[in-house]
């Protein structure tokens, strides 16, 4: 089980720099613990699992009930998300004032990977890192996730989201 606590603050705001926002719609979404997409893997299409949108409460929070991903070929463990201004706003991507990705840290994967749950993983993420992931390789100190709990009982993986 994973929970993911996401906080949505505006860094623009002159007069309150880090402020929370409030209102915004968050669409995340990733694969399972096979490395498959609902919506867009080869049997999967017709599917729709591991999405959804929620609105930031009065501290710009959101909170996510799903299970860890899993880890699919050249791509590090992640999870995809976009922030829109508002749940309205949030049914047409143009809308989007941001597009990013949360990274798990390398000790949280290794201990999840080693469940027979996620076997086709353990081959994938063997030999990666952040560093030769094609999208985390630009950087990702701003998506690295904090990470606590443990493979037996849960994780809870928070992240500060600046737009």
């Amino acid at each position: 089980p994973l929970t993911v606590k996401l906080t949505v603050v505006d860094v623009s705001s002159a007069a309150d720099p880090g402020s929370a926002v409030a209102g915004a719609a968050i669409y995340a979404w990733h694969c399972d613990r096979d490395g498959n997409y609902s919506l867009h893997s080869s049997g999967f299409e017709d599917e729709n699992w591991l999405r959804s949108v929620q609105k930031t409460n009065a501290k710009g929070e959101v909170t996510f009930t799903t299970i860890f991903p899993g880890c699919y070929s050249g791509r590090w463990p992640h999870i995809h998300f976009e922030v829109y201004p508002s749940l309205a706003d949030a049914t047409k991507a143009q809308n989007r004032q941001r597009t990013s990705q949360l990274a798990f840290p390398k000790d949280a994967c290794d201990d999840v990977y080693a469940t027979s749950e996620y076997s086709a993983s353990v081959r994938n993420f063997k030999g990666m890192s952040l560093d030769t992931d094609n999208v985390f390789s630009d950087g990702h100190s701003l998506q690295l996730a904090t990470v606590t709990g443990s493979a037996t009982k849960g994780y809870t993986a928070s992240l500060r989201v600046p737009i």
